[in-house]
């Protein structure tokens, strides 16, 4: 899954973005929308990472759906 999926599909993807990054309110989710950038943002916010960690995070989750989907 490429991230112009998860955006389109973000609607199916929030349960399990809020099953993996628990510290994520309502609000963030809502907000993240399904953009990347957004998306590492706020796992920077609330886990302490830097962008590279939170970069490599988020596409790890991105890859592990896509194994789930299929």
């Amino acid at each position: 899954m490429n991230w112009d999926e998860v955006e389109g599909k973000w609607k199916q993807m929030k349960g399990s973005a809020r099953e993996r990054w628990g510290k994520f309110s309502a609000d963030d989710i809502e907000f993240i929308g399904g953009k990347k950038d957004k998306l590492v943002g706020k796992i920077q916010e609330h886990y302490g990472r830097s962008q590279d960690e939170a970069t490599r995070e988020a596409d790890e989750w991105c890859r592990d759906c896509d194994r789930v989907r299929h």
